[in-house]
């Protein structure tokens, strides 16, 4: 029979789990790491009680500041909690509903459904010239007190929540692929299964803490996800492989020596849970390339691309297409890559990086050339145009790129691990060393790209 955990660490395990919907620093999650194994009266091996307290010693409650000035969270979107108000003032049948009904889409249609009845409008009648009724129709269902000026007011109140749903639901979505490109299916994991041992959460909650890490403006490589201390936390699972969870870890980090330890049929679940998002991420791809298509031979951003929703959408799908190789490789379904091989969807760069490129020597990646070279992915996934293994192989060849080791006809090479570094406070994307300061610089819209030539004379 299993223990049960002591409050203790029954709480922190609770906190661990909860950052994965966040976006905590790295540094205070190792805090976290560190004071659970100490409720948990866990003996550290040196080596990762060395890693561990390098990393927490700059953690916000070691700092003497205690603060920093990026958000510890994934931007949300405004929920309806304003209409849901106002149509329980108008709609005698619209219910008392709680705070979180505002962020729920099936919850907000129940109640546009259920007001829709109160004044005989069926949900998705939108119509204000079509489908409001005149004063015969509202008296003939049972209307006829009820003045035309608050009948529109009703309809248009109905009109304005199904729009507001939409939004919310596509404002949901997009939250929800911008934290899978740089989490995988970290948030989506269940309690019970992060929770069922301690090495498996510590290793799962620190990981997803550095791949939410912001993106820095640079020329060169961002910072790798595996550092020192994700490296520490994952001998200790290879240490006592039986108590592990590794199905719950494949959801974070599909590596060969993970997945080799996951049955079949969990393989299998997840490779049906990444098609999904797989389709679902290249209909976003679509959607923006059919606003403005993009300048595929050079990923240059050019006036009216929606640079925000390409990126969040190339740098999922890359994930999720990182997984999928992995767990096809790993069932021995390659003959699956032989037939579909999808292609890597680099990200769009702004010219002025892409100029510090030229002035530092280098050129468009490579892969630039074979994404440009393949058939679009949404065109792969409905199978409107083929994308053999052999017609990836051609595009790499072309290029001079070896198609195994940078990733487009296997999957991803196993890398060493990164020494840590602590995580910088960044003002859109440029390093800042004080947060205080930091704070100051994003109020006066230093580095924005908006103009702000006085203000940034004036703090700077």
């Amino acid at each position: 029979m299993k223990r049960m955990p002591s409050p203790a660490v029954e709480q922190l395990l609770r906190e661990l789990h909860a950052s994965l919907a966040l976006r905590k620093r790295p540094e205070d999650v190792a805090q976290l790491i560190q004071d659970l194994y100490a409720a948990h009266g866990t003996d550290l091996d040196p080596a990762t009680e060395a890693a561990l307290a390098k990393a927490a010693e700059h953690s916000l409650r070691n700092l003497w500041h205690g603060y920093t000035s990026m958000l510890e969270d994934f931007a949300r979107p405004v929920g309806a909690h304003r209409q849901l108000a106002r149509a329980k003032s108008l709609f005698a049948s619209v219910p008392e509903l709680p705070e979180s009904a505002g962020d729920d889409p099936a919850q907000i249609e129940a109640v546009i459904r259920r007001a829709g009845e109160e004044i005989c409008r069926a949900y998705g009648q939108n119509d204000f010239g079509m489908d409001r009724l005149n004063r015969a129709e509202r008296a003939d269902a049972g209307l006829g007190e009820m003045s035309k000026r608050q009948y529109n007011k009703r309809f248009r109140l109905l009109r304005r929540m199904e729009a507001k749903l939409a939004r919310l639901i596509h404002e949901q979505r997009r939250r929800e692929v911008t934290m899978t490109g740089k989490g995988a299916l970290a948030q989506s994991l269940p309690y019970e299964l992060f929770a069922a041992d301690t090495d498996t959460a510590a290793f799962i909650a620190y990981v997803t803490a550095r791949g939410y890490m912001r993106s820095v403006f640079t020329n060169g490589r961002q910072r790798q996800v595996y550092d020192e201390v994700a490296d520490a936390l994952f001998q200790r699972l290879r240490k006592h492989p039986e108590r592990a969870c590794w199905y719950a870890i494949a959801h974070v980090h599909p590596k060969d020596e993970v997945l080799g330890r996951v049955s079949d049929q969990d393989l299998t679940r997840l490779v049906v849970r990444w098609n999904g998002f797989l389709r679902e991420v290249a209909d976003q791809l679509e959607d923006a390339w059919n606003r403005r298509p993009l300048e595929r031979d050079t990923m240059i951003v050019r006036r009216g691309n929606d640079s925000s929703t390409w990126n969040q959408a190339a740098q999922a799908w890359n994930t999720a297409r990182a997984h999928w190789f992995a767990l096809l490789t790993e069932l021995g379904q390659e003959e699956i890559l032989e037939r579909v091989c999808l292609g890597k969807v680099p990200r769009l760069m702004a010219a002025d990086v892409a100029y510090w490129h030229r002035m530092s020597g280098g050129g468009l990646h490579p892969d630039t050339y074979i994404w440009a070279a393949l058939p679009l992915p949404w065109e792969v996934l409905r199978g409107e145009k083929e994308c053999p293994r052999s017609l990836v192989e051609a595009a790499c060849a072309r290029y001079g790129v070896d198609p195994m080791a940078g990733a487009w006809t296997a999957p991803r090479p196993t890398t060493e691990a990164v020494a840590f570094r602590r995580t910088p406070e960044l003002v859109h994307g440029v390093a800042v060393a004080d947060p205080l300061m930091a704070s100051a610089l994003r109020s006066a819209g230093i580095f924005s790209g908006k103009g702000k030539a006085s203000a940034a004379q004036e703090w700077l």
